[in-house]
């Protein structure tokens, strides 16, 4: 046998307990974010990051899309295919945006 005890809170605690515990009972919903709160090593709870952080994450998934498309365009004419189409250019002018974007982001 499972000893219940009664829980008082706000109004507006109940309301976004409701909106927000789907098919839980509220035992298991408090449960499950009492639980997931203390799983949590103490002073880790940066969920976010800062605008350097970002900036790196940025100028990272430039150079690799600059590396990817790199490898592509030089895959197809070691291939002999001639490049004729519209694609292709655009291709290249976007390898030449990133490469010169990703130049400027080193320098500063």
């Amino acid at each position: 046998m499972v000893d219940k005890r009664m829980l008082i809170v706000d109004a507006d605690v109940v309301r976004k307990i409701d909106e927000n515990r789907g098919d839980m009972s509220y035992s298991e919903f408090l449960n499950f974010l009492i639980d997931s709160q203390l799983k949590e090593p103490a002073g880790s709870n940066n969920n976010y990051v800062d605008k350097d952080e970002f900036n790196h994450f940025a100028a990272g998934m430039k150079e690799l899309l600059r590396n990817f498309l790199e490898f592509f365009l030089s895959y197809g004419l070691e291939l002999g295919k001639q490049p004729q189409d519209k694609t292709f250019q655009e291709l290249t002018q976007k390898l030449q945006e990133l490469s010169s974007s990703s130049k400027k982001s080193k320098s500063h």
